[in-house]
């Protein structure tokens, strides 16, 4: 695989994003952890989200941040995944760089 793919390939997660399936979504990431510098996560529009997958992509993010690695969404929360960061008030508390990986928001200061 040339450098071009492997950084266009996404994590495509399954539809059930629920603390029920956070052992195998774990597993998942930290495959994409050891093997690549650039991490795309790809969510379907109509999956199922809890507070849990929210924890799981935040402490992917720090960890990303904390090896050098680049760790986006392939595309901006939407759905179950949108209405969990509302009703979490996590979108009123946001900062610049949160706007950008959650909602892809450019925010000029």
């Amino acid at each position: 695989m040339d450098a071009q793919s492997q950084y266009y390939e996404s994590i495509n997660l399954p539809g059930a994003l629920s603390i029920r399936h956070m052992a195998e979504l774990h597993s998942k990431l930290s495959d994409e952890f050891h093997s690549k510098a650039d991490i795309v996560v790809s969510i379907i529009a109509d999956a199922e989200a809890d507070l849990s997958f929210i924890q799981l992509i935040e402490a992917a993010r720090r960890q990303a941040k904390s090896d050098g690695k680049t760790f986006r969404l392939s595309s901006p929360a939407s759905g179950s995944l949108l209405k969990v960061l509302e009703r979490a008030g996590f979108i009123e508390s946001f900062d610049h760089e949160d706007l950008k990986f959650w909602l892809h928001k450019e925010v000029t200061l």
